[in-house]
């Protein structure tokens, strides 16, 4: 049964919601005490407490080996037992779905992906320009000025992390930033910047250790739900512009096997722009996010079988 044309709608404004709840969280986290290490009281602080895994200094000093043990294996070791598994899982299952839908960055990578498709008919630097579509100076000084401004709230963000907020923003309004986290603002800025310019889509395929634990694990899983492409109804893409390869913030071939589409994130775009394609087609979209089925192209390395039927000889 072919998918409704309103799945398309849905899909991506459910994206929209979780990402920018997401990237508010991510922002407001620190301000708000839900979770941040506080170097001047050298402990985390989550939901408002500290969290120091009830290691006081006196009371190491006067406790048995066994107790400082206990707490340690209580407060650090169970609950990353805990935790990892449960990434592990989740990325098993969906894949890179925290990076398609949650993460800070990728949603800072589509939407320079739009700006940039807007400046220039493509979303990132490093594809031939379309003919007639360079961009103006002014697009391009726009452009810049808002990877700027992103990268310094990045940076501004992660400072506000390490060092308690609202001191932090008022010697930041007042001028009177110490050193140090001058010179963090202003490294952190320019990395941002440059990365959000030039490398915003390769960091996410080749830089971001998280992602590709994700995609090891996602491979794994034979089962894994991934974009499929339904071959048989292959001449449908005819009269198509690759609509789903343009979608992909990514730049993979969104039609292709699992292992071609390692870095995939599961944002559906591609499934998304397949769905508006064929809106008139009875038949519904021929990409379809659904659990896979395993073969061979599901590892990471393929592994081609032998040939054991015996040859003939010479004559």
């Amino acid at each position: 049964m072919p998918a409704p044309t309103t799945n398309k709608d849905t899909l991506q404004r459910n994206r929209l919601l979780t990402r920018s709840g997401f990237f508010l969280l991510f922002l407001l986290a620190p301000v708000l005490n839900i979770f941040r290490y506080d170097l001047t009281e050298t402990h985390f602080i989550l939901f408002g407490f500290p969290l120091s895994f009830n290691l006081d200094l006196d009371w190491v000093s006067h406790s048995a080996p066994a107790e400082v043990a206990g707490q340690i294996l209580v407060w650090f070791v169970l609950p990353i037992t805990v935790l990892v598994p449960l990434v592990l899982w989740v990325a098993w299952k969906w894949g890179r779905i925290y990076c398609g839908w949650l993460c800070p960055h990728f949603s800072v990578v589509e939407t320079i992906n739009h700006l940039m498709t807007r400046i220039t008919g493509r979303p990132t630097l490093w594809e031939a320009l379309k003919k007639g579509r360079r961009g103006k100076f002014i697009h391009w000084t726009g452009l810049t000025l808002v990877c700027g401004l992103i990268g310094f709230s990045w940076a501004l963000a992660l400072l506000s992390y390490l060092l308690p907020p609202i001191p932090l923003y008022t010697d930041l309004i007042t001028g009177n930033l110490a050193f140090y986290p001058s010179v963090f603002l202003a490294v952190a800025s320019t990395v941002f910047t440059l990365d959000f310019l030039f490398a915003r889509h390769l960091f996410c395929k080749y830089g971001c250790a998280f992602g590709v634990v994700q995609s090891i694990a996602w491979m794994t899983n034979g089962r894994g739900r991934l974009v499929t492409f339904d071959t048989a109804r292959a001449a449908a893409c005819r009269d198509c512009t690759r609509a789903c390869d343009e979608a992909c913030p990514m730049r993979l071939p969104t039609r292709s096997h699992k292992r071609a589409k390692f870095t995939c994130t599961q944002c559906l775009q591609c499934v998304s722009a397949c769905r508006e394609v064929q809106k008139d087609n009875p038949e519904g979209s021929l990409l379809q996010w659904e659990p896979g089925q395993p073969n061979r192209q599901t590892v990471l390395i393929p592994v081609h079988q032998l040939d054991t039927a015996p040859r003939k000889g010479r004559t």
